[in-house]
């Protein structure tokens, strides 16, 4: 939590808020291919891509 929190405020003083979707997009991305890669739902997400 303390690597977010640092990220938060890195975001909030540099004034770069224009990274946050890309972080979220990134991080979405991630949890699916690790949630597709562990799971009988595999099949069904990778049609996604």
């Amino acid at each position: 939590m303390e690597f977010l929190r640092d990220l938060w405020g890195f975001l909030k003083e540099r004034k770069k808020y224009w990274l946050l979707p890309m972080i979220i997009v990134l991080l979405i991305i991630g949890i699916l291919i690790i949630f597709a890669g562990s799971s009988s739902v595999a099949p069904f997400v990778y049609t996604l891509f």
